[in-house]
């Protein structure tokens, strides 16, 4: 009875503190993901002043622009309101990090290895047959 009356305290001790260890560590997991961006919550998003400008110049124009005008600003760079204003600041993915393989390149790794596990498998259905 002695032992009973002991332990019951020290197990809602127990319990308390990993309830509080716990809900720490969820909060800290939370958290993490803030503190380890590499970009700078002061700086904020690249400004494209030239963009905004060209933007600002066709909507005061009034109406839409010539077919030929459209089509000389469109051959600059991204479209026609866009032409090659910051083109430099723009994510693309020749100047992304670690730049995604094409679908080709992927469908030629994929058709490498599936070659691979036939010729294996190949050699050894050979391997069984002798």
């Amino acid at each position: 009875m002695l032992v009973t009356r002991f332990k019951l305290p020290i197990a809602r001790l127990v319990r308390f503190v990993l309830v509080g260890f716990v809900c720490a560590l969820l909060t800290f997991a939370q958290a993490l993901p803030a503190y380890a961006a590499k970009s700078k919550p002061t700086q904020g998003e690249a400004q494209l002043k030239k963009i905004e400008g060209k933007s600002i110049d066709i909507l005061k124009a009034g109406g839409p622009t010539s077919m030929k005008k459209t089509i000389k600003e469109a051959n600059k760079g991204l479209n026609e309101v866009q032409g090659d204003a910051d083109i430099d600041k723009m994510n693309r993915p020749s100047n992304s990090r670690g730049a995604a393989p094409s679908i080709e390149q992927k469908i030629e790794q994929s058709l490498e290895t599936l070659e691979g596990k036939t010729e294996d498998a190949v050699k050894s259905a050979k391997d069984l047959v002798k």
